[in-house]
């Protein structure tokens, strides 16, 4: 470990000044500061001088201890100065999630809500990070990490977690304010043989393919042999562009433990095998068909009729495609309703604030995440995910991803391709039938 002390910096901070909350000679504040891991090689530490800097803060680094080998973590420790209390809690919040946590700790503070439906004013909003908040001096993990929401604490067990605003009700503990709260950001793996690894510029449709498909089926691969669940949400392009057979083989050959779709999905795929038409173009010879505009319509009819897509196979009316796959091979799959949708399928959660509550249930033991082709369910589904869940976005147009890493789901891997030779490289990757 290498140490380095009292460096200098781009920073004003009085020398010899080393406590909280600590008021200089020109009336300013200080916080002493410290976060460690892997802080270096994922950038954290640049980005949280960044972050005081930009917020018209400074700093100084007291302390900085270098790993010597790459498995080694670093820590470093340092005064954050600002103009004001105000400022200064600004500056705090930001670089708390970069897991920059002030060195003199604190339980964290809390007001009870007074209204269903409303935070208290001075909520602590969570990131997708894995977060800590301190009870009676104790670090108490939060579950059911998200971004975009606060943090209810049960008083009786002791139990913390991240709730959404309609779920919060009239005397819930809240979490306010950000003493008492660290975050534990997720960190580049040291391992170079970390899949994605080649891939953690930004999102260009001039990665290398092959390589790319080799890593994915790589972590499908690992994420079956290690018991891990993996999720797909996918949109309708995967039955437009002729992948219903690929996607099958997915989830025939076990690598599917999970499916979040829309109406479009479940209608077409059903549209195929009824009809062996998409959008009424005729799969196989790629024309429409006299009429075959009705035929989505008339799918989500008999469907309809039959009770749901599970019934729809009990009776031997549905014998093929994704959503048979699904029910034969006890698949749960989710399909979110859309103020688009005909019909829609009986299936189809239709409330999307109910769609979302069991969206965010389902996501619970997601350890990999494949989002195929659609913009709107992948933005929403990678609100829900935590950090920690590995999700590779297959789409042929770029702003997807993108959308995706500014929304904070930047542990996202983009790949810029059309849906159809995606698939078939990645079941042959698998070593499946397709």
């Amino acid at each position: 470990m290498t140490t380095i002390t009292h460096s200098s910096a781009t920073a004003s901070l009085v020398a010899g000044q080393t406590s909280g909350d600590a008021a200089t000679p020109a009336g300013h504040l200080v916080e002493q500061v410290e976060l460690s891991g892997h802080i270096i090689d994922s950038l954290l530490l640049p980005k949280v001088l960044d972050e005081v800097m930009k917020l018209g803060g400074a700093f100084r680094i007291e302390s900085l201890e270098v790993g010597r080998r790459r498995s080694d973590p670093s820590t470093a420790r340092l005064l954050v100065e600002a103009g004001s209390r105000e400022r200064l809690d600004e500056i705090l919040v930001q670089i708390a999630r970069h897991g920059a946590v002030p060195v003199h700790q604190q339980d964290c503070d809390y007001q009870i809500a007074d209204l269903d439906g409303v935070f208290p004013e001075g909520f602590y909003c969570t990131t997708n990070e894995d977060t800590e908040i301190r009870v009676n001096g104790q670090w108490l993990p939060v579950g059911r990490q998200k971004m975009d929401a606060a943090i209810r604490l049960d008083p009786t067990t002791g139990a913390a977690q991240c709730v959404v605003l309609n779920e919060v009700r009239r005397g819930d503990f809240i979490v306010v304010g950000h003493y008492g709260v660290r975050v534990h950001p997720h960190q580049r793996s040291v391992a170079r043989t970390e899949a994605f690894s080649f891939m953690n510029s930004s999102v260009s449709s001039e990665k290398p393919k092959g390589v790319a498909v080799r890593e994915v089926a790589a972590s499908l691969k690992r994420t079956r042999s290690e018991g891990g669940k993996v999720l797909v949400v996918a949109g309708p392009a995967v039955v437009h562009t002729g992948c219903v057979d690929l996607f099958c083989e997915l989830i025939r050959g076990g690598y599917v433990q999970r499916l979040f779709a829309g109406n479009a999905l479940a209608t077409h795929d059903i549209e195929q095998a009824l009809y062996g038409t998409s959008l009424g173009v005729s799969v196989t010879e790629g024309l429409p068909l006299e009429g075959g505009h009705q035929h989505h319509l008339r799918s989500i009819n008999r469907i309809r009729r039959l009770g749901g897509i599970a019934k729809a196979v009990d009776k031997g009316v549905l014998t093929s495609g994704v959503m048979y796959e699904c029910v034969r091979g006890g698949v749960p799959f989710l399909l979110a309703g859309s103020i688009r949708d005909d019909g829609p399928l009986p299936d189809v959660i239709t409330d999307s604030v109910a769609a979302q509550a069991a969206m965010r249930d389902a996501v619970q033991d997601v350890s990999f995440c494949l989002m195929i082709a659609t913009t709107l369910h992948s933005i929403a589904v990678g609100n829900l995910l935590p950090a920690r869940v590995k999700v590779v976005c297959v789409d042929i147009n770029p702003a997807t991803v993108t959308k995706l890493m500014d929304r904070g789901s930047f542990q996202t891997v983009g790949i810029v391709t059309d849906i159809e030779p995606f698939m078939r490289s990645l079941v042959k990757e698998l070593g499946l039938n397709g």
